[in-house]
This record gives C-alpha cells, sequence and structure tokens, in this order.
C-alpha cells in the first residue's frame, strides 16, 4: 500500500531540494574559483570541497555519500559513506564531484564545474574498486543507435542515417586519452568529426544529449563516479548512457569479482541511478558551453550560472545569480561562514 501523501513528503526528496543544491554547487564554485589560473589544482579542489561540505551540512536531508572525494582515510570531507545533511527526512544517495576538472581549472581552461547528483535511498550505483568504465551517451532521439556489441565508428554511421547525413556531420566528443587511440582512427576513417577535451567527461556527457550544442555522442574511457552522476543528469534531461566497468589491472578485475561486479555487463541510467527521481546541480566555475563560469563584478560581489534538474518533474531550469558577500554574512551567520564567504568573494 503506498505511503500517505503526508508521509511521503517527509520521505521522500522534495521539490525544494532542488534549489538547496544549487546553493551547495554555487558554494563550491565560488570557492574554487579564485583558484581559476593559479596553477594549483590542489588548492582548487579543497577550495571546492570547503565550499560545498559547508552548505551540505545545512541541507534538511539524511544524506549518504556513495560516490565523493574518496575513502575516509584519503579525504577528510566528502569521503564514500559520509553521513551529511542536518539529518532529517528524506534519506537520499549522494554523489558529488565538487570539481570537476581541477586541472582546467588550474590552467584557466574551459568547462570546469561544481556537481552534486542526489536520488532516493539505495538507488545510486557503488563502483566500488572500479574507478574507470567505458561510457557512450547521446540524446533521445538516438539513443537506441548506441551500442557496446559494435565498433564505435558504426554507432557513427547509425547515427548518422537516423539524422540523414553524412558522417562528416557527427561530432563525437572524446577525453584525450592514449587509450583511445584507436577509436579516435576508427571514427576518422569514418568520416566523423572529433571533438577531443583534455577533462571533464560529465560536462561533455551534458554535450552529447543537449540540443544545439554540436555535440552528438560521448565516446570513451572515463571516471565510473563521473558516469554515475552523469546517468543522473541523463535522467533529467533524456536520452541514454551505456557503462561497461574497465578494471585498469588483473588485480582490479579480480578484486570487482570478488566484490560481486560483472565488469562485463552493459549498465543504462536505469542501473546506475534507479528510480525515477534523481536530481542533478552543476555551477560553472570557468566559462563553457553549457555555462558561464563565475565572474567578479564589483568588490564583493561576484555572478554564477548554474543548471538544476530533476527526472520526475523533467524540469530544467537555469540559474543566474549575484552573489553579495556582505549580505550572505547575515544569513549565513558565524565567522568561519564569514571568512570562507570574504575569501570567495574579495
Amino acid at each position: 500500500m503506498p505511503p500517505s501523501p503526508d508521509l511521503r513528503s517527509a520521505e521522500e526528496p522534495d521539490r525544494n531540494l532542488a534549489l538547496e543544491l544549487v546553493r551547495v554547487t554555487e558554494s563550491a564554485a565560488l570557492g574554487a574559483a579564485r583558484w581559476v589560473g593559479r596553477g594549483d589544482k590542489e588548492a582548487a579542489d579543497q577550495a571546492a570541497v570547503d565550499g560545498m561540505r559547508r552548505l551540505l551540512s545545512s541541507v534538511a536531508m539524511d544524506g549518504y555519500v556513495v560516490i565523493g572525494e574518496g575513502e575516509k582515510d584519503e579525504a577528510p570531507m566528502l569521503y564514500n559513506g559520509e553521513e551529511i545533511g542536518d539529518g532529517s527526512p528524506p534519506q537520499v544517495d549522494i554523489a558529488v564531484d565538487p570539481l570537476e576538472g581541477t586541472t582546467l581549472t588550474a590552467k584557466g581552461m574551459p568547462s570546469a564545474l561544481a556537481v552534486i547528483a542526489l536520488s532516493d535511498r539505495g538507488t545510486m550505483f557503488d563502483p566500488g574498486p572500479c574507478v574507470y568504465m567505458e561510457k557512450m551517451a547521446a540524446g533521445p532521439e538516438i539513443a537506441d543507435c548506441l551500442s557496446f556489441q559494435i565498433p564505435v565508428d558504426e554507432v557513427v554511421r547509425r547515427i548518422a542515417d537516423r539524422r540523414g547525413v553524412s558522417t562528416t556531420e557527427v561530432t563525437t566528443v572524446i577525453l584525450d586519452r592514449d587509450r583511445h587511440a584507436d577509436g579516435i582512427d576508427r571514427i576518422r576513417q569514418a568520416g566523423g568529426r572529433i571533438r577531443l577535451i583534455s577533462d571533464g567527461d560529465v560536462a561533455a556527457a551534458l554535450l552529447a544529449v543537449s540540443p544545439g550544442t554540436g555535440v552528438d555522442l560521448l565516446w570513451g574511457i572515463g571516471g565510473t563516479p563521473e558516469g554515475v552522476i552523469s546517468a543522473a543528469a541523463i535522467k533529467c534531461l533524456g536520452g541514454e548512457l551505456l557503462g561497461r566497468l574497465w578494471p585498469r589491472s588483473d588485480q582490479e578485475a579480480a578484486a570487482a569479482a570478488a566484490a560481486g561486479y560483472d565488469v562485463g555487463r552493459v549498465l543504462t541510467c536505469d542501473d546506475l541511478v534507479r528510480g525515477d527521481n534523481a536530481f542533478f546541480a552543476a555551477t560553472g566555475v570557468t566559462d563553457g558551453d553549457l555555462l558561464q563560469g563565475v565572474r567578479y563584478i564589483a568588490a564583493g560581489k561576484a555572478t554564477t550560472e548554474s543548471l538544476v534538474m530533476r527526472s520526475r518533474s523533467g524540469t530544467v531550469r537555469k540559474i543566474h545569480a549575484v552573489h553579495d558577500s556582505s549580505k550572505l554574512v547575515h544569513v549565513s551567520g558565524g565567522a568561519k561562514t564569514k571568512g570562507a564567504l570574504a575569501r570567495a568573494l574579495n
């Protein structure tokens, strides 16, 4: 028997939670932005983690970090398994990447993001020992063209045929890594266009499923955590992401098998984030195709641009915000918060 409306509203993530998540990614982006182009990716990442963790602790939820900054002994904050929020319902799974694109930020390059995904408790895929996965993503009108059973150049041909265009009009976004050399050669020989990126495959997945970006397909081996976060976003936007775990060594493959993972299984968005109630939020740190980065407009003031989505409603919002550190201090409270805001905005 389904829970009563009152009980359901207490136990399940509410639509208002989406806007709370934007505050979280804004805080992370503002923290990281001061390190853009300064060559210190560790400091940029730590600033993003600090900003995200500070805001997450105030969100009305009982959150469990499925995908965080690493194991507890490697990450003092936002570690895998950490409980965050104020402890009140709803119970949710959380995946975070406080700064997707640490190198992009350190070098002042485009498309660095602060991102977070959330879903009902027990619905988010835990990658376990598997750090990498092969991924393929595309928008809803060509989602059924995706397959790991055929070479990637054949997938490109399928997409071209579906759209009634030449392969020269199909663009695949790929991480620029040596492991992708064969696939890149095959796509080029088929006449397909390629956009190589140095980092940021969550942003790349969003490009592949969003209309009007000039990108048709994401393909390649990237982070499994980023695959789960991307799946949450794609459940909101529409489209599909296929993933297949990619152990880096025999030892990692053995560890995955011992933990019960089938590395040959093809995972879909519904495997990576089950159910119909996923949330996703991202705020730009540096300017990119999807979002504008943090910009300083006056002393103590900065602008952010964010994307926030919910799969159940299909609502996608783009939010442009102006932040004033002097006023934020009064509503946030505390000397620690005041100092952090001053460092981020001044």
